[in-house]
């Protein structure tokens, strides 16, 4: 449960340049904001997240509103967003944040399973759904995950969103351009769960580069997220390829 301390080990820690005046140490975490209309949902995400080396909690709000100024002015590495909240909701606040800051992920948390919610909540640009009632470790690991440009998905989400792909018809019918074969050697990485850097090291090719690969294959697959893809990619057995 979120109320949980036991620490996670760390991940490799992507460098960040240090800021004028700022702490050495605290420009090597991830920088999180907290949007919740729960005060005491906030309150026990920061006492979990001050126990771990890698993340600090740069600020806390109570709704969406609130969380896109907050996300505005003190531009967070990862916005960990609730869905249901006053004023505006997290779907919203979430296409709002990712409009302005494109470069800040978003994961969202909720009590709820509901595939129109998911779904809206991913292809507004999240790139993690985890379950309110999931381990605080879990929670710290969609972080960490979004922070490197992966995604993480609760496993019941996961499923959902796979038997939805299946439902609907194939993308690759309607592409007015098909994939590349170094457009299916990247996206048979993206769904083995690597990051842009991690698929750049594999291929011999740049961290921009392998982005703009990804940025390529969203279009011609008319997807709008990473994870998106990466469903694709398993359901039309692309994440087998070998690079």
């Amino acid at each position: 449960m979120l109320d949980s301390m036991t620490p996670t080990a760390l991940p490799t820690r992507i460098p960040r340049p240090a800021s004028p005046g700022g702490d050495v140490a605290d420009q090597d975490r991830i920088r999180v904001l907290i949007v919740d209309d729960h005060a005491v949902v906030r309150m026990g995400l920061r006492v979990f997240f001050d126990l771990q080396d890698d993340i600090t909690v740069v600020g806390e709000a109570a709704d969406g509103s609130e969380g896109v100024a907050m996300a505005r002015r003190l531009e967070p590495d990862v916005v960990l967003m609730d869905l249901l909240m006053p004023n505006m909701d997290g779907i919203t606040a979430i296409g709002r944040i990712k409009a302005e800051r494109p470069e800040t992920e978003i994961v969202t948390m909720t009590s709820f399973i509901e595939e129109e919610k998911v779904t809206a909540a991913l292809e507004a640009g999240a790139s993690g759904y985890v379950l309110k009632d999931a381990e605080a470790e879990e929670v710290a690991a969609a972080i960490r995950a979004a922070f490197a440009g992966e995604v993480h998905l609760d496993p019941a989400v996961a499923r959902l969103l796979a038997q939805r792909m299946r439902q609907k018809k194939n993308p690759a019918e309607e592409l007015v351009e098909p994939l590349t074969d170094r457009e299916r050697e990247v996206l048979g990485l993206l769904a083995q769960g690597m990051s842009n850097k991690e698929i750049g090291t594999k291929l011999f090719i740049t961290e921009r580069t392998a982005r703009t690969y990804v940025s390529n294959i969203l279009g011609k697959l008319g997807l709008a997220s990473r994870t998106q893809a990466a469903l694709w990619a398993v359901e039309h057995k692309t994440a087998d390829s070998k690079a």
